[in-house]
């Protein structure tokens, strides 16, 4: 059995992370889930949280809102709506945006509020393990 999985997080923009890793925690739609080499095939949907993962002995973090996650053999592929690692966010703005949706500033729809909610706590927990 192989020791490493490929690791590949993208967004429609961009293309955030592609490196062999050890383990992967990644925010799913009912929960996180765990990923080690040899995983079963698997195809899901993605919350709001922080995805962690391990590459080079070194733990590594990036926050993801929504999009798909498929698991192949050797291969774990996140196509996420929004995905930002630990060390480009800014804290300040994150922290202000969980501000404003808390308060009721992101509009009249529930749905959008929550997920404004989300992410921007996602955000902050995220940045927190790169400090």
């Amino acid at each position: 059995m192989a020791e490493t999985i490929e690791l590949e997080i993208a967004t429609p923009e961009r293309q955030v992370v592609r490196e062999s890793v050890t383990d992967v925690e990644i925010p799913g739609k009912d929960g996180y889930l765990g990923i080690l080499p040899g995983h079963a095939a698997l195809l899901g949907l993605l919350g709001a949280g922080s995805l962690a993962y391990t590459a080079g002995g070194s733990k590594q973090y990036v926050a993801i809102q929504g999009g798909f996650l498929e698991v192949t053999e050797g291969h774990v592929r996140v196509l996420a709506d929004i995905a930002e690692p630990a060390a480009e966010i800014d804290v300040a703005r994150a922290q202000a945006d969980l501000v404003r949706a808390t308060a009721g500033e992101t509009g009249a729809d529930p749905e959008a509020a929550l997920k404004a909610v989300a992410l921007a706590q996602a955000r902050i927990d995220t940045a927190k393990h790169a400090g």
